[in-house]
């Protein structure tokens, strides 16, 4: 392994707290070194009470002390051991002031990674132990399944680009506190399992028809463990399990007890409490896909986030990265029912605008990206109302999820989509206000630039095909025609951004009277962030 470091990951989950140390590369191959996992009912506080008890509160620290001794013995260096939280800790009302005692207790940040974040990780663990040996996974309808404590964490990918991603309230902890409120007999669990999941298929399939799912992935513990027994090997980090296997298995364990995992089976305690619930729902989805088999990689949100510290965190994000959240955007889009044409056209025009106003914004990859996801979404809001739809439209969008956005970055969107008509920021905007200052920057800067593009599409005709810009003093000029258009001509714009092809125009393009109507309405913004008046010829 060249040019190999180390770091040490260690996930407080809602059943357990579990360490993985490894070395990695920059390409983001990994060997593991050492790895631990010791059980805390974490979950059980959180899902019946709400809070982290003082009680488990203080078995945490106790075993985060303990992991800190045993990677004492390897002499990591400061900033290479990274803590983690998912579900339980997301929904714990006091995880602020644990995060503090955690901090306090063990000289670490902590960091609690929402559910949608915690998808785009499970996906990069995943897509990385499958890699290409698993072919009709990246050309059919999928799914990734990842059954945790506290949540279930479900990806839908159509020839490998993400469709949706959701993170459901159904966990293995939450199933059995409901079993041990009820009769606990294996026909209640199958009946309570299949109300939750056919309540679940039925906004699903708005997205894919789970009938047409060929490929599964199951990327839990659970399935891990069942991969040992009756798994036969794809490669060194996956496992398959037949279709048919493993309903059997499943049958077989469903009467198990907690201890009859660990001693028939040879399950960790800290995996087996969980072990047949979490079976069962994987089973609950298969019956319902038409997919032969399973399966099963040998990872977690653990080598998820390792494959993120050997990326860096200065290193951009690939073109397939970028277009898996477009194709998530897209897909909430025609949830709402979007006008697609319109929506791409002029995210195709922010994207030409972006990148010939690279010296002027100074804007970043990522945030062309976030651009681009406002201008798929801009018009959401018209599903509930067209009076005041940039207002719907921020709504729909942060209280959404997008593969691979965090919560954060819906908050900028939100904000892009609000300001591409009519208002402009006001100090009184609480959403705008709560931004921080780079943040309302960044907000600025490119509902200027959606404003722009939006105009040029006013009549959702995309009669603009192509677009040149031309600097003139202070007037930025946007020459535009059909494709192969050339208006000749320059300016120190020009080049970045000639020759751009968007569409091909369904109108006459030389009546541009309703766009120039509408650049007049809608370039005021650019012209106070960025200097320019702006005409379009």
């Amino acid at each position: 392994m060249n040019d190999p470091r180390r770091a040490a990951v260690i996930e407080i989950g809602s059943t357990g707290i579990r360490l993985l140390l490894a070395e990695y590369n920059a390409a983001g191959e990994w060997r593991i070194l050492d790895q631990a996992g010791k059980p805390v009912a974490l979950g059980r506080d959180v899902f019946t009470s709400g809070v982290v008890s003082r009680e488990s509160a203080l078995e945490c620290f106790s075993v985060l002390r303990d992991f800190q001794e045993q990677l004492g013995a390897w002499g990591l260096l400061e900033g290479e051991v990274h803590i983690i939280a998912t579900s339980a800790l997301r929904a714990a009302r006091n995880k602020d002031i644990f995060t503090d005692r955690v901090r306090r207790e063990t000289g670490l940040d902590m960091t609690i990674i929402e559910g949608i974040e915690e998808n785009r990780l499970m996906y990069q663990a995943v897509r990385f132990a499958l890699k290409n040996d698993l072919p009709q996974f990246w050309r059919s309808n999928s799914m990734i399944l990842d059954v945790g404590g506290g949540s279930t964490e479900i990806m839908l990918l159509r020839r490998g680009k993400m469709v949706a991603a959701h993170s459901l309230k159904l966990g293995t902890i939450l199933i059995d506190q409901k079993v041990r409120q009820d009769t606990g007999s294996a026909r209640f669990i199958e009946r309570y399992l299949n109300e939750n999941v056919r309540n679940t298929q039925e906004f699903l399939n708005d997205e894919m028809d789970l009938s047409n799912i060929r490929t599964l992935a199951a990327a839990g513990s659970d399935a891990r463990q069942a991969a040992r027994h009756i798994g036969r090997d794809l490669n060194e980090r996956c496992r398959i399990i037949g279709k048919d296997d493993f309903l059997a298995f499943a049958k077989t364990v469903e009467t198990y007890t907690v201890e009859d995992c660990v001693r028939r089976l040879g399950i960790p305690f800290v995996d087996a409490e969980g072990f047949v619930p979490g079976l069962l729902v994987y089973r609950t989805f298969l019956e319902r896909l038409s997919a032969e088999e399973l399966a099963v990689p040998a990872v977690s949100v653990r080598e998820g986030y390792l494959i993120d510290l050997a990326q860096g965190a200065d290193r951009e994000p690939g073109d397939d990265f970028f277009s898996q959240i477009a194709a998530s955007a897209i897909s909430l889009g025609r949830k709402f029912r979007f006008d697609e044409e319109h929506s791409l056209h002029v995210a195709s025009l922010c994207a030409a605008l972006f990148d010939a106003l690279e010296k002027e914004h100074g804007m970043n990859a990522r945030d062309r990206m976030l651009l681009e996801a406002a201008a798929i979404l801009h018009d959401i809001g018209m599903f509930i109302r067209g009076s005041r739809h940039q207002r719907h439209g921020q709504y729909i969008v942060v209280n959404a999820e997008i593969f691979g956005l965090k919560r954060e970055d819906l908050d900028i969107i939100g904000n892009v989509i609000r300001y591409h008509r009519e208002e402009l920021p006001s100090p009184a905007d609480i959403e705008y206000i709560a931004l921080q200052r780079e943040e309302r920057i960044l907000v600025l800067k490119m509902a200027a630039i959606l404003r722009v593009a939006d105009a040029l599409d006013r009549g959702h005709s995309q009669r603009i095909a192509r677009i040149t810009l031309e600097k003139k003093g202070e007037t930025l000029i946007i020459h535009s025609g059909p494709a192969g258009y050339s208006p000749g001509g320059g300016g120190d714009l020009t080049e970045p951004a000639a020759e751009t092809p968007l569409a091909t125009p369904r109108v006459n393009y030389r009546d541009l009277s309703l766009e120039q109507i509408g650049l007049k309405d809608k370039a005021d913004l650019f012209q106070e962030v960025f200097g320019y008046k702006v005409l379009l010829v």
